[in-house]
């Protein structure tokens, strides 16, 4: 019975540990993203951010990104974390493949980056704070990585 509340108290703390963990490599990306440095992402930066994030998805640079160049992609970047996310790649596209073809076109990646920019600017300043980023990037994956 004494063991009880140690074990709680290890699960709290392992718990809290794998949040700041993923909070963190939220955080790392939301850094990369913001050229001026200035702890926010502006909608101009979160553009330019997924325009990048495009060209590297599109490994056969024919201007499509199917679902299994986002496989290879996510697979290839993966950072020891074993969880699969919530959604799928196909997923993923279908909720921005305007034509439904099954693959996405960076215009297609634009239209989706600009409505979820402004899905995640809750409070509508035009920027994107840590807390935003973070609470948007959850909802839309359901794992916290885009």
């Amino acid at each position: 019975m004494n063991n009880l509340p140690r074990f709680t108290r290890s699960l709290a703390a392992a718990a809290g540990l794998a949040f700041a963990v993923a909070a963190t490599a939220g955080d790392d990306k939301m850094q990369k993203m913001d050229g001026n440095n200035d702890g926010m992402i502006s909608a101009e930066e979160h553009s330019a951010g997924a325009r990048e994030k495009f060209k590297k998805l599109d490994a056969d640079t024919d201007g499509r990104v199917t679902a299994a160049e986002m496989d290879a992609m996510h697979a290839k970047s993966k950072t020891g974390d074993s969880a699969a996310p919530k959604m799928s790649s196909a997923e993923k596209i279908r909720t921005i493949d305007s034509n439904n073809d099954g693959a996405i076109t960076a215009a297609e990646h634009e239209a989706g980056a600009r409505a979820k920019f402004s899905e995640m600017d809750t409070n509508a300043d035009g920027k994107l704070s840590s807390e935003e980023w973070q609470a948007g990037h959850a909802k839309l994956t359901g794992d916290g990585r885009n």
